[in-house]
């Protein structure tokens, strides 16, 4: 009888938990907003925004695994598992650094790739935007990670040299 009500206990948690979860969507995570300095193509790069970029290629590793209506919520995407741009960057910086930096340097480059494919096109949100346009593939998407990639990598490289 004692695990009946434990187990009623916990289902019921569950329900205050999700009820609470889908009254805050209207309200938007708090993000570092940016700045000419953030926007600058030239900051420090480290080891870790390249492996940042590695990672959310392999958490986008196929077509099943894209989420392409991203809200900018990840905890929905976690069930799912499946991620959107800014969620698979999000959950690879958090696993490459302990903890998410949303103005990272990986993710600017990311950010900054989007820019460049796009001609300069205004977005409230380049990661959420770009990856809920209608004419972004999936592949388009990893195209924009390689393209990251590839700049951080080339960075790397001239700083060691």
């Amino acid at each position: 009888m004692r695990l009946i009500n434990v187990v009623a206990l916990g289902f019921l948690l569950q329900l205050a938990i999700a009820s609470a979860a889908a009254q805050d969507t209207d309200q938007e995570p708090t993000f570092t907003p940016t700045s000419p300095e953030l926007e600058r193509r030239d900051r420090p790069v480290a080891q870790e925004d390249f492996e940042i970029l590695i990672r959310a290629d392999e958490i986008l590793a196929d077509k099943s695994k894209w989420n392409r209506e991203d809200d900018r919520i990840c905890e929905d995407d976690e069930l799912a598992d499946r991620r959107s741009l800014f969620c698979a960057l999000q959950k690879a910086c958090v696993e490459v650094l302990g903890a998410y930096d949303h103005r990272r340097v990986a993710l600017q480059e990311v950010r900054f790739a989007i820019v460049d494919v796009t001609g300069g096109r205004k977005f409230a949100h380049r990661l959420r935007d770009y990856n809920n346009l209608p004419e972004t593939k999936f592949d388009d998407v990893k195209q924009i990670l390689a393209d990251a990639r590839e700049k951080v990598s080339i960075r790397l490289a001239n700083r060691e040299n």
